[in-house]
């Protein structure tokens, strides 16, 4: 016979339930701000002006008549107020510390939060506007930097926390090398910016970077910040998700120091060295990752759309294109088309790919959880990505490197698709989040 509970026990079982629930919903709460900020990011500043910049192009035929400050203000948008909200929402999440906080010490990431939209608010107003912008570029980039500095001690203080807890394992996890990587890509990125906005303040004549430089930082910032930050995600979840094989751990290393050492040389201005040490880094971290072997056990698609691990792969492709273009553009003379066709294959159809898919796996179990609140939606913004991307890369080539003129007309009907991928993308989250439909739910339906 079990043992009897007392009415204290009861009572303090109860308490600690209650309270233990409490936190939770104070911390998905937190993650679904930090989501919903970087939808808005990737709506308006995003989204949007990319595809005002695109129609302005496609209707003059030339790049040249949109402003770099636009084109660049688009790209700031998405990189760090849409895929660094949501890593920076995801982080503060999965951060067992803060489960023990009482709601006013969570302070921190909810401070975090207003400084990291602020900086990428006011990055956005000053290059569209140019208002004030000797005064806001600087400003928006400390601000960011500053909300970056309240969370890496926070993730810090984890890894300690968790070497000290696993007492039998003596060096960190792969998936978790990998994404400090990343993190020390992402600091680079943001000293980098400051002190390039501190310049521009005090020598430039216009809130856009020189063209050389930028596309210098775009390779930290895409190869040396998102890249590894996806690395590190696939090796955690991927094996689960899509029943892979084990991991081939030292090759996921080797990879993350193939493509660390195409960043640095991207930097020093050696594109062509840079481009070729990247492809082989991309094809060793599939290879590490088992993406494309035979699964040993069935994707869990539960929840999702039956062509989640398909999209998946088709992410991974799209960063071998991405790779082969940027050799191609090393080589070629004039090659601008090349060169915006790899970047929109790397974040569009890589990085952007990844997050609808896995995201939509992830976020709502995250957010309290839920249930994707539409599977027909998840695949309806896979498709479409998938389509607009392709459109984008294909006439990028053909009409900017004039091999065919009339792939100029390729450009808005790409800017649109992708425009109705990402909103049903949002959509679906925003549905998501104010469903009151649970995985408990969901489990009770299948077992009936």
């Amino acid at each position: 016979m079990p043992p009897l509970i007392s009415v204290d026990e009861l009572k303090t079982s109860r308490a600690e339930s209650a309270e233990f629930t409490a936190r939770e919903l104070r911390l998905s709460r937190l993650l679904m701000a930090y989501i919903a900020s970087g939808l808005f990011f990737m709506l308006l500043p995003g989204t949007f002006l990319g595809v005002w910049n695109l129609l302005a192009i496609s209707s003059h035929r030339s790049v040249e008549t949109v402003s770099p400050a636009w084109i660049q203000a688009h790209g700031h948008a998405q990189v760090f107020g849409w895929i660094g909200s949501f890593i920076l929402g995801i982080g503060y999440y999965s951060i067992p510390k803060l489960r023990r906080m009482k709601p006013f010490a969570l302070w921190a990431p909810w401070t975090s939060l207003a400084m990291w939209s602020s900086g990428v608010t006011l990055r956005w107003v000053a290059g569209v506007y140019e208002w004030h912008w000797r005064v806001l570029l600087p400003f928006s980039a400390a601000l960011e930097i500053a909300a970056f500095l309240i969370f890496l001690p926070i993730v810090s203080s984890h890894r300690r926390m968790t070497e000290q807890g696993a007492s039998s394992r003596a060096t960190l996890d792969e998936w978790i090398l990998v994404v400090i990587t990343g993190c020390i890509g992402w600091l680079s990125v943001l000293v980098i910016n400051l002190m390039s906005t501190v310049f521009l303040a005090w020598r430039g004549t216009s809130p856009a970077l020189p063209h050389g430089f930028d596309q210098r930082l775009l390779v930290l910032e895409t190869w040396g910040f998102l890249v590894p930050f996806i690395w590190g995600f696939s090796a955690k979840w991927l094996p689960i998700f899509l029943g892979l094989r084990a991991l081939h751990s030292r090759q996921l290393l080797w990879a993350v120091v193939l493509n660390s050492a195409g960043v640095v040389a991207a930097l020093f201005g050696r594109l062509l060295i840079s481009s070729i040490l990247l492809l082989p880094a991309f094809a060793v971290a599939a290879h590490a990752l088992r993406l494309f072997e035979r699964s040993a056990q069935p994707p869990k698609i539960k929840g999702v759309h039956v062509s989640f691990p398909a999209f998946v792969r088709l992410a991974y492709l799209w960063a071998f294109v991405s790779s082969v273009l940027a050799i191609w553009a090393s080589v070629t003379i004039n090659s601008a088309g090349i060169w915006g066709a790899s970047r929109h294959a790397l974040t569009v159809g890589f990085v952007a790919m990844m997050v609808f898919s896995v995201g939509q796996r992830v976020l709502p179990a995250f957010s309290g959880m839920r249930v994707l609140f539409s599977t027909k939606l998840m695949f309806g913004a896979l498709a479409l990505l998938f389509v607009g991307c392709f459109l984008r890369v294909g006439s990028e080539v053909l009409a900017y490197q004039g091999f065919a003129r009339g792939a100029w007309t390729w450009l808005p009907v790409s800017a649109i698709t992708e425009m109705t991928a990402v909103t049903l993308f949002a959509l679906n989250l925003a549905f998501t989040f104010g469903s009151k439909k649970d995985r408990a739910q969901l489990q009770y339906r299948d077992a009936a």
